[in-house]
């Protein structure tokens, strides 16, 4: 059983697939998925599909491509939203340094106040880091996110920097770009991680893994994830999938 930490099976590109991807996931052994909503049409759109497929869960909270947009209708609208069933984590808040739809100063207010409020409710944040690694890192040490916990989200950094994120008790979850050529760093922190924080996901429809890669990505393209690395750290695919769905299971505060 593999589970896929962060996915938009709520996004435009499977629009009136749903059904199919999530028979496809379970085909290739991906039992549960957290869709990740990052603005009001995607989160509405996740807790509709938690409500429709018993293998999914939400993850709700306000992008940083959206921070401009974060106002306090915006807030209470999300308090209210991250009580309800199947919620599981706060996200996918953060930095954004690459787009900059909006100033740093600002993306950092709302990613600091959306941390205070994943607090108060005592969920998991899932951790959105864009050409923004420093940054990151020093707001999460500074707001003491250890209580709480969290998912560094499709990490595409280094071992080291992937041990400073572990210190301050976050998880590492990789995608499909740990199965790219090229993306030696990445490779070396899969393999580096210590397997009890270790996280799989797709991001899907985005970063498909090899094979897939360039195409649209899908959930059950986790298999895929949990595939290479267990070739990289030299153990059976069977023992990934197991330890990164428990890890899943225990920070989301799930049980089977």
């Amino acid at each position: 059983m593999i589970f896929d930490s962060h996915t938009h099976l709520n996004a435009e590109q499977f629009k009136g697939e749903e059904a199919a991807v999530v028979k496809r996931a379970q085909e290739l052994g991906v039992t549960k998925m957290a869709v990740v909503g990052f603005d009001a049409a995607t989160i509405a759109k996740t807790l509709e599909l938690n409500q429709q497929f018993p293998g999914v869960y939400s993850i709700i909270g306000w992008h940083p491509t959206e921070a401009g947009s974060y106002i306090k209708a915006v807030e209470k609208q999300l308090e209210q939203q991250l009580t309800l069933p199947k919620v599981v984590a706060y996200g996918e808040i953060g930095l954004d340094y690459h787009w900059m739809e909006d100033p740093q100063d600002v993306q950092e207010r709302v990613f600091r106040r959306q941390i205070a409020i994943a607090k108060e409710h005592g969920l998991p944040i899932s951790i959105h880091m864009r050409e923004a690694t420093e940054d990151t890192y020093r707001i999460l040490k500074e707001e003491d996110v250890r209580d709480i916990g969290g998912i560094m989200h499709s990490y595409s950094g280094d071992l080291e920097w992937a041990k400073r994120f572990l210190d301050l008790g976050m998880h590492i979850s990789f995608s499909g770009v740990v199965t790219f050529k090229k993306a030696l760093d990445v490779q070396e922190a899969a393999t580096g991680v210590p397997l009890e924080r270790l996280l799989v996901e797709t991001d899907a429809p985005y970063l498909a893994p090899v094979p897939y890669r360039g195409k649209r990505n899908e959930p059950g393209y986790t298999f895929y994830v949990v595939e290479k690395i267990a070739q990289l750290r030299e153990m059976p695919p069977e023992a990934v999938a197991k330890q990164t769905y428990e890890n899943a299971q225990r920070l989301f505060r799930l049980a089977d």
